[in-house]
């Protein structure tokens, strides 16, 4: 019998910087390459499916209900349960709500972090912790992990003052006993070690070091992120540029320009327009006269007569503006035709 591995991800953040998008779906649910951002994230783990049994906790807003409502119908075969949280103060207080679910080796991912690698290592992994990083020249936006010359983690600082230090902790985490975390966030939640009211994990693993347990870490070499806008056109063109486009299909299309790469959905109806580079177009939509590039466009959105470049268009969006950069949420019109 393979053993067991949670996969925690905390999700019930409001993705204030992903608004108006964010204001009716969560931002897991954020169009990315002709997919989900949770699409991506879920890719993550295959790497663990031959040696682990795998179970999801989404911890999630009072109004994330869409996540398990997506999860059942994409992905009707994974384990997963649901916790809500209702306050936000902080990742560490996101994990304490599951302390009953928990038991065992479990992986500790923040929704909006994408990374390439093999987990499978992980079933042969003796150390209490692991922390993924990158090597950053500007840490100071950041956590960063302070290791030793055996990569023994000695302490994670969360937005360091200096950039002395330049291994950036991508919010991506293994814990041998899920437990011993738990443990430990109850002494920084009896202890009050916060930030700005709010109880960070790297207060919590940094606990666990001072109690004896051994972290590690391991570099990526891709991380990506689906956060803020800028972030999310990066990762979009980077997972158009390696192999999520259907470039070759939508250039079939008659009286429709392509540029490579882009993604258009099969059912979404285009005419007379050039598309590309780096754009996704979803399910339903329709364009016409239009000219596109670096843009994502969600499901079910109109769009006419529009030049179009960097821009977020939410689902069912009417659109006929004579504007160039928009950042629309779902279920708007904008018409200046009339």
């Amino acid at each position: 019998m393979k053993p067991k591995i949670q996969i925690v991800i905390p999700m019930a953040g409001f993705g204030s910087r992903l608004r108006p998008l964010t204001w009716s779906k969560p931002k897991p649910l954020i169009n990315l390459a002709g997919r989900t951002s949770l699409d991506f994230l879920l890719d993550e783990f295959k790497s663990l499916e031959p040696k682990f049994e795998m179970e999801y906790v989404f911890i999630i807003s009072p109004n994330g209900w869409q996540i398990k409502d997506f999860m059942e119908a994409q992905y009707p075969d994974h384990k997963c349960q649901y916790v809500v949280q209702e306050e936000m103060k902080g990742q560490s207080h996101a994990l304490y709500l599951a302390k009953d679910l928990l038991e065992g080796p479990m992986i500790m991912t923040f929704s909006d972090t994408l990374l390439e690698g093999d987990l499978g290592f992980l079933a042969e992994e003796d150390a209490d912790g692991v922390a993924w990083v990158q090597w950053n020249p500007e840490p100071q936006r950041f956590g960063v992990a302070i290791t030793d010359k055996d990569n023994r983690v000695e302490r994670l600082i969360e937005k360091p003052p200096t950039d002395e230090h330049k291994l950036v902790i991508i919010g991506f985490y293994y814990f041998k006993d899920g437990q011993q975390l738990m443990a430990a966030i109850e002494q920084q939640i009896r202890d009050n070690i916060s930030l700005k009211n709010e109880y960070y994990i790297a207060d919590a693993i940094n606990i666990m070091i001072q109690n004896g347990a051994k972290f590690i870490r391991r570099e990526t070499n891709l991380w990506l992120d689906s956060g803020v806008p800028g972030t999310v056109f990066s990762t979009n063109q980077y997972y158009l540029d390696h192999g999520f486009d259907n470039t070759e299909k939508a250039q079939k299309r008659a009286g429709v320009t392509v540029i490579h790469p882009v993604f258009i959905a099969e059912d979404a109806e285009v005419e007379a327009s050039v598309i590309g580079p780096h754009v996704s177009v979803a399910s339903g939509c329709k364009i016409k006269n239009a000219v596109i590039q670096n843009s994502i466009i969600a499901e079910n959105t109109v769009i006419e007569n529009q030049v179009l470049k960097d821009s977020l268009i939410g689902s069912k969006v009417v659109l006929k503006a004579n504007a160039s950069k928009l950042f629309i949420g779902d279920n708007s019109a904008v018409d200046q035709t009339q």
